[in-house]
């Protein structure tokens, strides 16, 4: 396995001034393609919930489905470093049982830390974790797991209190000992405060250019996803009519007797199939 990404590599990249690109990975496929592009951290995201399983919120997915699906992607990643998100269910309901959930996304997915959404308690459970050897990479500003406490998917910190409230958050969990921050949704000018105050990288989504580094779910990148799409999503590709086309022309030549044709079947020699001819083993009509 080649060397994959290391923390002091991704802290290094800030004080280089050098831009950190990270994207959403749920499965084999997925991440080598990322991790073949050079994309620096590959996230296993709790968004797996929306953009993989269908549900409704991202509150709905538990922590057996994203170690599932995080085995997946540690075996596509060989370079990048790979970032667990911990569910909603593994460390707000029960914060005691965080290092434990914490642990599994390490022993038995292989990845390098966890994502902690900014709660109440946050501080607290990201000692836990830090304690337990495990990086934690922190987040602020939307934070979609407890979006029913923000008055729903909006803009953070537009007014100068919430602002010097996220501020503090960021101030926070860098004293706490995160290794870098995710800024979601938080105006371009508190995104370059933070960044410009914290020595640990920030990752933004939603949160302006001067973030160290930038973050997107990779299915609404490929036009894949069928959810509202945010102000801040930039769709690159939009595959959705192209695997369409290509499922609709299958099913076409399937209907047709077009496919598979020669090209895609298997023959036995001639005298295989004579020998069965005799024994009368031939479909209907076959010569």
């Amino acid at each position: 396995m080649s060397q994959r990404m290391t923390i002091d590599q991704i802290l290094d990249k800030k004080r280089r001034d050098q831009k950190i690109t990270m994207l959403t990975a749920y499965d084999y496929p997925l991440a080598r393609l990322l991790d073949e592009a050079g994309v620096d951290i590959v996230l296993v995201g709790d968004s797996l919930a929306n953009v993989v399983l269908g549900l409704e919120t991202t509150r709905e997915v538990g922590i057996n489905e994203m170690i599932h699906h995080a085995k997946a992607v540690n075996r596509g990643v060989k370079k990048a470093m790979l970032v667990g998100d911990m569910p909603f269910s593994a460390y707000q309901i029960h914060p005691q049982e965080a290092v434990k959930n914490a642990r599994r996304f390490v022993e038995e997915a292989g990845c390098q830390a966890v994502k902690l959404e900014w709660f109440d308690q946050c501080l607290d459970v990201t000692r836990d974790i830090l304690r337990a050897g495990i990086p934690v990479m922190g987040h602020v500003g939307l934070t979609p797991q407890t979006v029913d406490q923000l008055d729903g998917f909006k803009v953070q910190g537009k007014d100068a209190r919430s602002a010097r409230e996220l501020i503090q958050h960021a101030r926070d969990l860098e004293k706490a000992g995160c290794f870098s921050l995710v800024l979601e949704c938080i105006p371009d000018r508190i995104a370059q405060t933070i960044t410009q105050e914290l020595s640990i990288p920030t990752i933004g989504i939603g949160a302006g250019v001067h973030c160290d580094g930038q973050v997107l779910v990779t299915y609404d990148l490929l036009g894949l996803s069928e959810r509202f799409h945010p102000k801040f999503v930039k769709e690159y590709v939009d595959l959705k009519p192209v695997i369409l086309q290509a499922i609709q022309q299958y099913k076409k030549e399937v209907l047709q007797s077009e496919f598979p044709d020669g090209a895609h079947s298997f023959t036995m020699k001639k005298e295989e199939w004579e020998k069965l001819k005799q024994r009368g083993h031939t479909p209907q009509g076959g010569v």
